[in-house]
């Protein structure tokens, strides 16, 4: 039946880019190719497992039969464990009823841009980044793109935010950046909170108000003198414009345990938790019971997440430091040092280069395909995040990564720039 039928989303829905490049690199295994996988957000969970303890927690549950429909806000023990956990490690203090479980992040940022957007709304948001293009258009938004630069970290900054803030219904951050693994510095998340809280106080008392949607997934993997900062910390009269979008999925390698939250001003959370109530958009009753338990356990949490942190750490560092001795050597590559979540951003810069049978590489899309072709490595391109085509970044995610195919991949790597002309 032809897609004429659907509806005008439907229509217009573009599929995930990852997914599309994943199922190139499936088919490429399938024939038998050995490829460096090192496009997913997520884990290999024989390399990286989710905590004994929790898993310990999640067992107990389901054979306590924890097994019926939770309440559509969470579970109260889950709540509280979580303002605990939230007012403990970051020093924000939120309510239980300031506080939505659902069933990972990507329902909680959905039902915040379902409650807060209507069609036609600005909505402001950093490219490259993960998904926020997908969300505006399910929403029927007007994109306000900011395109990042390098020297900022890929992080928008508070000038090229300004000139679009007047009438804007809500503004997407995430720190550390999916896809880019760079963060907010107190400076610049500071300025940005100066905006939003200048832009809302001069609004009438009916306008909407401009909310900051502020992703922190990746809040706990910090490197080295990295710290990470959020909105309300900064500055508290934020508490009321701010929705947080958290959970356990990349902190405790569980992406599929499926337990997040979000915290903000009660009217708003009410709305999400009506908007994820109807779409069953809830975590199941045993993770959430494993999960309040889980977090109350500070001494296994610290020391899971410090060898949890130092694996994924190690892992990012070899790799950057391979692509500086590359660029050294005179390959036209680069990266960004590691400074926090799952993700390496590295540069690949061979448009214009010649491939062994003298065919021109024109596009990066031609150079994304020679790196998977010739080197066998699996990155995902910046432009799969809403940047523009042209860009020649990429994240590189080592959620899957064995130690000892770092050197192999990037010995595979040299081999193929070194056949470019």
């Amino acid at each position: 039946m032809s897609s004429e039928n659907l509806s005008q989303l439907a229509k217009t829905l573009i599929g995930s880019e990852i997914v599309s490049l994943g199922a190139e690199i499936k088919e490429k295994i399938k024939q038998g190719d050995k490829i460096y996988n090192f496009t997913v957000g997520d884990f290999d969970s024989s390399v990286f497992p989710i905590p004994q303890e929790l898993e310990n927690e999640i067992i107990s549950a389901y054979k306590n039969h924890y097994t019926t429909y939770p309440p559509a806000d969470g579970i109260l023990e889950l709540r509280e464990a979580v303002a605990h956990f939230i007012l403990a490690r970051e020093g924000i203090n939120y309510a239980t009823n300031e506080i939505l479980i659902a069933a990972g992040g990507r329902p909680l940022i959905y039902a915040a841009f379902r409650a807060i957007v209507d069609k036609g709304d600005k909505v402001i948001y950093p490219v490259p980044s993960w998904n926020n293009n997908h969300y505006v258009h399910f929403t029927e938004a007007e994109h306000v793109m900011i395109e990042t630069k390098l020297e900022n970290n890929f992080m928008p900054t508070a000038e090229e935010i300004k000139p679009h803030i007047k009438g804007a219904a809500l503004l997407a951050v995430c720190s550390p950046l999916n896809p880019t693994g760079t963060t907010f510095t107190k400076k610049e998340l500071s300025a940005i909170c100066d905006l939003v809280i200048a832009e809302n106080e001069q609004r009438g008392a009916n306008e909407k108000k401009l909310y900051l949607l502020y992703d922190q997934i990746y809040w706990t993997l910090t490197f080295g003198e990295t710290e990470h900062y959020n909105p309300v910390s900064i500055n508290p009269k934020m508490k009321p414009y701010t929705i947080f979008i958290d959970g356990i999925s990349k902190a405790f390698a569980a992406t599929g345990v499926r337990v997040g939250w979000s915290m903000g001003p009660t009217h708003l959370i009410n709305k999400m938790k009506a908007i994820n109530s109807h779409v069953g958009a809830w975590a199941p009753m045993a993770e959430q019971k494993a999960v309040a338990n889980y977090l109350g356990q500070t001494e296994n949490v610290n020391n899971y997440t410090k060898k949890f942190k130092h694996a994924i750490e190690q892992r990012l560092r070899r790799i950057y430091n391979g692509f500086i001795q590359l660029k050294k050597d005179g390959f036209t590559v680069d990266a960004v040092a590691p400074q926090a979540a799952i993700y390496l951003t590295i540069q690949i810069n061979l448009v214009g280069k010649k491939n062994a049978d003298g065919k021109i590489l024109e596009t990066q899309s031609d150079v994304t395909a020679y790196i998977l072709n010739e080197a066998k490595i699996a990155i995902v391109p910046f432009y799969a995040f809403g940047a523009a085509k042209s860009s020649n970044w990429y994240r590189l995610s080592v959620g899957t990564c064995k130690t000892d195919e770092i050197d192999e991949m990037l010995k595979m790597l040299k081999t193929a720039l070194i056949k470019l002309i």
